[in-house]
């Protein structure tokens, strides 16, 4: 039996993609700022109008945007409990420590009003997540942030194509930090970036991204290796070129869902009102408690479907002693559905058949 996982990775034409490697083994120039990397980044930087670099994986944009600021190691960072691990591993691995304040139970994102309550002396930092694309309440957010005298470093791993009120979600806070890894609607195979308007930050994450050697080769800065190769970049470079009719698919699908499945008894993450344009990156759905998600999670996988529990558990249970009941929650109750552009309306129609007669029962 074929399985159909929960997304499959977009690819171009294997044809486009070795007229690209052709270049590579004439020039042999395979990492260190190459040509496709340096039009990846300005092409991404045209798109969604801010500056950019683009490093090896989203997990080290996030190490590189916390070591833009030189916060005091033990510092405070508010962070969701519901998102992936890397958000709070990224915190913890520089060594400040993970502050959870609970979420929306509507919107699955950080709650503004929770994230003020968490704030003390310590607090230098928040890293919200914005949830499946679903963008946060940055206007409370920033207010938050400028009157606690504190810097705002999004979690917009889901956010390739999001735009609130017409303007890219990459725009918002001090930095942005995004995933280009395999499972997202737009990859590199792996890769991420830092987003900012800010030209000092970007210049220092460039450094920071090559081992902190300036345009000069001195070393200036304490950096890594989260350089970006050649062979990621042409990839990006060409799925550019097909991604925009990949979200419209995948918009298919997702309505589809929505159609078929019993309203009275699934639930779906709310959108944020302000949302100018989506990209439709998963299919999450919330059961009416945790005994039927995981039901539907066996008998799915028993018929040949692969779902997610996504994010589960909350990660105020695996780094800290504390309570996060709307998250918590939530955790226990949400599966992502199988969805990307080219999944055939005849498997949507069995898992939803799927669903709504567990659901039911």
């Amino acid at each position: 039996m074929r399985m159909i996982n929960v997304t499959r990775s977009m690819m171009p034409s294997i044809n486009d993609y070795m007229k690209k490697l052709e270049k590579l083994w004439e020039t042999r120039w395979l990492t260190n700022n190459g040509s496709y990397l340096q039009e990846l980044e300005q092409r991404l930087s045209e798109r969604f109008d801010v500056p950019c670099v683009v490093v090896s994986n989203g997990t080290l944009a996030l190490l590189i945007a916390l070591e833009l600021f030189g916060f005091p190691k033990g510092s405070e960072i508010i962070v969701t409990p519901f998102t992936f691990t890397a958000t709070v591993d990224a915190i913890v691995w520089q060594g400040y420590k993970p502050i959870f304040a609970d979420i929306d139970a509507e919107t699955f994102n950080i709650s503004p009003q929770e994230i003020e309550k968490h704030v003390s002396n310590n607090t230098v930092a928040v890293m919200p997540v914005h949830v499946f694309g679903n963008p946060c309440e940055v206007e409370k957010i920033d207010e938050i942030a400028m009157r606690h005298d504190l810097k705002v470093i999004y979690d917009a791993a889901h956010c390739f194509d999001i735009f609130y009120k017409g303007r890219s979600i990459y725009k918002y806070g001090d930095v942005s930090v995004a995933s280009f890894h395999a499972t997202k609607v737009f990859h590199t195979v792996e890769g991420g970036a830092i987003f900012s308007d800010n030209p000092e930050l970007i210049e220092k994450a460039r450094k920071l991204r090559n081992f902190g050697f300036s345009t000069n080769m001195d070393i200036v800065e304490v950096g890594i290796n989260a350089k970006m190769n050649e062979f990621q970049a042409a990839m990006g470079l060409l799925n550019l070129e097909i991604v925009d009719q990949e979200i419209e698919k995948r918009k298919k699908v997702f309505e589809r869902y929505v159609e078929l499945l019993d309203g009275s008894k699934i639930t779906f993450q709310k959108l944020n009102f302000h949302l100018t344009k989506y990209n439709y990156i998963y299919m999450p759905v919330l059961f009416e408690d945790e005994k039927t998600r995981d039901k539907a999670f066996e008998e799915l996988k028993a018929n040949g479907y692969n779902t997610r529990k996504y994010f589960y558990p909350s990660l105020n249970k695996v780094f800290a002693n504390v309570s996060c009941p709307v998250s918590e929650d939530i955790s226990s109750r949400i599966l992502h559905l199988p969805l990307y552009g080219d999944l055939e309306d005849e498997h949507v129609e069995k898992i939803c058949e799927i669903v709504n007669k567990i659901v039911k029962n």
